[in-house]
């Protein structure tokens, strides 16, 4: 059955919430403990700025779009992980894990990767971005979920990531249908996009912040007691339905994704050992350098308003 991007776009109108929809003064906010607090505000907040990361990138992909119901559904996806980010921002704030205005830092891996995407999220290739993001939800969101479910008692943190889960859902669906179809492109048209993007300093330079930052957070997760098995699923979702597209595979850029993905949770692999030593070299950049963060980085409040 053919893929109707209409059909998910008006699913994706009449799934929209806010957070004020959301009861955050509910019961079960002390269910969080203090042995959990600090480890947990820390991954919150990387958590809360991959989303913001998110955004911007779906924000780059809506003018590069063939058609114009694929360019609403990426600003759809724009505006919900910037939904999510200020959700996650408001499960911190009633932890207390947040004094009144605050805003979390984000850790340099991210905070690099915002000033990398500042300027040059435009100027990447649809399969490159495209291929990215579905790598991303599928390691990160799915691990995320199965972790917080796990350990956080509190049931309005099961309440919000089930709104966030099934709006990933549709955003893994589409990030899948896309890759499937750019991989339908002949042959040339991929080996000149790769041959060019291998050549790109703006795309490696990407690279080499994307790579720590993957293997960072599935660590963390790791240490802060998800099971390496459950890691591993989350992971391997990536490959699972990728092979199982018509297309996806004559995607480059989806095999290099996968490959990173595999050494991210097998720590015997070479890349694996590349990829926490550039994690420890970010760790040493002065991001002092960088100045403020970009204007889109603003949007951030655990106010629930309603939209």
């Amino acid at each position: 059955m053919a893929f109707e991007y209409s059909d998910m776009l008006e699913t994706i109108k009449n799934r929209q919430w806010a957070l004020a929809d959301i009861d955050w003064d509910a019961p079960g906010a002390d269910k969080v403990t203090d042995e959990q607090r600090p480890g947990l505000k820390q991954f919150m907040s990387d958590v809360v700025w991959i989303e913001h990361v998110g955004a911007r990138a779906f924000a780059a992909m809506a003018p590069k779009a063939p058609f114009e119901a694929l360019g609403e559904i990426y600003r759809y996806f724009h505006a919900e992980e910037q939904r999510h980010a200020n959700a996650e921002l408001a499960l911190m704030k009633r932890w207390g894990m947040l004094e009144v205005g605050e805003v979390p830092v984000p850790n340099k891996n991210i905070r690099l990767v915002i000033e990398w995407l500042d300027r040059y999220a435009e100027a990447l290739p649809l399969t490159v971005i495209g291929a990215a993001i579905p790598a991303l939800e599928t390691a990160l969101d799915g691990a995320l979920l199965k972790f917080l479910l796990d350990e956080v008692q509190d049931p309005l943190c099961a309440e919000v990531f089930n709104k966030v889960n099934n709006d990933e859902s549709r955003h893994l669906a589409v990030g899948f249908q896309v890759l499937n179809d750019l991989g339908a492109s002949p042959m040339r048209i991929h080996a000149m996009q790769t041959i060019g993007a291998l050549v790109d300093p703006r795309i490696l330079a990407g690279g080499l912040l994307y790579v720590p930052l993957l293997t960072r957070m599935l660590a963390n997760l790791n240490a802060m007691g998800l099971s390496e098995d459950k890691l591993y699923n989350a992971v391997m979702r990536y490959e699972n339905v990728g092979d199982r597209s018509e297309f996806t595979r004559r995607v480059p850029g989806y095999h290099i994704l996968k490959a990173h993905m595999s050494a991210s949770i097998k720590r015997s692999q070479p890349l694996h050992y590349i990829s926490q030593r550039l994690g420890t070299a970010i760790d040493y950049f002065p991001t002092a350098v960088l100045g403020k963060t970009p204007s889109w980085t603003e949007e951030l409040t655990y106010e629930p308003v309603a939209r």
